[in-house]
């Protein structure tokens, strides 16, 4: 039997990498929150670019069944926020990225963030 969030973690992967997000992490947050198993941050360059590869995650997602719960932020793409229910994928410009520091903010005291897939 398959992983549901195994499938749905790769489908998000995908729909990052075909439309070619930048620096994409995942950080686990399994027994940290209650809302999601895995937060999956990735950059685009413009907000043009964060909204497209924001509806490819939504497009890939919805390819193995999955709608999403939500999704915040499209209006202006600085930061869209796709809600996946296990996964919650945060995409955003660099400088809303670096101002924010998710990655820093989740994983104090824990494991470093690792990237989705070596480059």
């Amino acid at each position: 039997m398959v992983d549901p969030i195994a499938a749905l973690r790769t489908q998000v992967l995908e729909g990052l990498e075909r439309i070619k997000a930048r620096d994409i992490q995942e950080i686990d947050v399994r027994g940290r929150a209650s809302f999601a198993d895995l937060l999956v941050v990735a950059s685009g360059t413009s907000t043009t670019h964060v909204k497209a590869i924001a509806d490819e995650v939504i497009k890939h997602a919805k390819r193995i069944g999955t709608m999403p719960l939500g999704v915040e932020g499209a209006r202006e793409a600085e930061w869209v926020l796709v809600d996946l229910g296990d996964i919650v994928v945060h995409v955003m410009l660099p400088r809303v990225r670096e101002f924010y520091a998710l990655e820093r903010l989740w994983t104090v005291g824990a494991e470093e963030p690792v990237a989705a897939r070596p480059a």
